[in-house]
């Protein structure tokens, strides 16, 4: 036990209750008797409560009018020793305080303007003695720096007025009324935690004070992994898909050739996207196998140069050496098209899915990264329309608690027609685009040898955005990448994205 601890009981002791620790113990601070208390209430020895006041100390300007006066009447007695003072002198007179002088002057009805844009004193200040000019300032901040003024009493405007000039600053003051506890004595018995053998043995432990199981701690936090926010948005993601009767498809190949990345995809070879300054292209190995399907390769080359299907191609020299060459995909959608050249082996309604990695040669900023991940459903069946995909995301996005959608009109290189989704977002007070789809065009389709009755649907989002709505993330940089906090990780709860993704 301290010294301060014993001098604590000893006082509660001989008054029986200590109505002001401030008062009772003048040399000491706040914090230092609110650890003696906190270690003597833990045996039992006091019970307190604090009390916390707000306390107002003047500025070295507060100061200043305590002695001269406030800003205003300097500026009366200067108007009255000049007789008029020019409007523009006031400052050069008396400083950066003097604007505040006369505004408050003014509203006093102390001071008046003349024809000639100077001040002068009004006409009832005029046929008074200035001694006589209550200077209310002056005489609140003296109450309140000699401890006169009960600050309860002084109405929050003009504290507030006080505070914004700056003339005053607040602190909290803690005071403890402590009273006696239950086990309340001027000694303290150290509780021992655990019984031992020597104690049975020799019978000690019967005259022993112990310390009680505290039943409702919580034990040590065990040494576990855990999974990052991504995943588990990307695991109820998942659970959606299930629900809904899709098939995951397998994802976990980043590198494509050009061919199921654009060419297959009805993307022309001189698009934009498939610039270097948009696309990641691997330079070991350069190049890759296309395709044993040669009836499959003649339609797309077709497709591209002249155009089949009821389409007019691009009418372009299409190169198989540039189907050839190795990239990081930029879309999960490569993956779908080599999906869908399967079906057409066996042609049947299918429902399939993916979420995976895929990278863009993009600038790194706030809300990009080179690297997210894509979010994306491929429904095909027999003679499905336009009005089918929006039912479809209607209720996909539904199971999200994301309702209210909005369509707008798009281009995709591979779908037509091709819709942005929208939503409401409550937080930002304005549609945002959370997805993007469309039914793939018949010149993919046809060209993998698939019934034109049978039609697919297609959607996708990103995964990283819902990620950062739903757990308040405002920098890409801080879900992924070196930036980001182990604490983050492990603490936030798994998701649900049907409470408040769009909340």
């Amino acid at each position: 036990m301290s010294d301060f601890q014993l001098e604590i009981l000893q006082k509660l002791n001989d008054l029986g209750e200590i109505q002001s620790s401030l008062k009772t113990f003048p040399s000491k601070s706040s914090q230092e008797v609110l650890s003696a208390l906190n270690s003597l209430q833990a045996h039992g020895k006091v019970e307190f409560k604090n009390i916390d006041t707000l306390h107002y100390d003047l500025s070295k300007e507060g100061f200043e009018i305590v002695e001269k006066g406030s800003h205003e009447i300097l500026l009366v007695k200067l108007i009255a020793d000049l007789g008029k003072l020019q409007i523009k002198e006031v400052g050069t007179k008396l400083g950066s305080n003097g604007k505040v002088g006369q505004a408050r002057a003014f509203k006093n009805g102390w001071i008046k303007k003349n024809d000639s844009n100077e001040l002068e004193l009004s006409d009832k200040v005029k046929a008074m003695d200035l001694n006589q000019l209550d200077d209310t300032t002056k005489d609140l901040l003296q109450k309140i720096s000699q401890g006169k003024e009960d600050i309860s009493s002084i109405d929050s405007k003009t504290l507030a007025d006080l505070k914004k000039r700056k003339l005053i600053s607040q602190r909290k003051v803690t005071d403890f009324q402590i009273t006696k506890g239950s086990d309340f004595s001027l000694t303290i018995t150290k509780a021992e935690t655990d019984i031992t053998s020597d104690m049975v043995q020799n019978g000690t432990y019967k005259d022993m004070t112990f310390k009680d199981y505290n039943f409702n701690s919580q034990g040590v936090p065990t040494q576990s992994g855990a999974l990052h926010p991504l995943n588990k948005v990307r695991e109820e993601f998942r659970q959606i898909f299930f629900s809904m009767g899709f098939t995951e498809m397998p994802s976990n190949q980043y590198v494509e050739t050009g061919f199921w990345n654009f060419d297959a995809l009805y993307v022309p070879q001189q698009h934009p996207a498939r610039d270097l300054q948009d696309t990641f292209y691997l330079k070991d190995p350069l190049v890759a196998d296309l395709p044993e399907d040669k009836t499959y390769m003649e339609n797309i080359k077709a497709v591209h140069e002249n155009g089949k299907y009821d389409s007019i191609g691009y009418r372009y020299d299409w190169h198989e050496k540039e189907s050839q060459k190795l990239v990081l995909r930029t879309h999960t959608t490569a993956i779908s098209v080599a999906m869908l050249h399967e079906l057409a082996k066996d042609p049947k309604p299918t429902r399939l899915f993916s979420i995976d990695r895929v990278f863009r040669n993009e600038a790194v900023d706030a809300t990009h990264l080179a690297e997210f991940h894509q979010v994306e459903g491929v429904l095909a069946d027999y003679n499905i329309t336009l009005g089918d995909l929006i039912q479809f995301m209607e209720e996909f996005f539904k199971k999200m608690g994301v309702t209210g959608l909005r369509f707008k009109p798009t281009y995709n290189p591979y779908t037509e027609p091709s819709m942005e989704i929208y939503s409401w977002h409550e937080g930002l007070a304005t549609w945002v685009e959370i997805g993007n789809s469309g039914m793939f065009r018949p010149e993919m389709l046809e060209s993998m040898g698939l019934p034109r009755d049978l039609r697919v649907l297609g959607w996708g989002l990103s995964l990283e955005r819902p990620t950062m709505i739903k757990y308040k993330v405002q920098n890409i940089r801080e879900l992924l990448g070196h930036k980001v906090s182990l604490d983050f990780i492990e603490n936030n709860p798994a998701a649900r994205l049907d409470e408040d993704l769009y909340d």
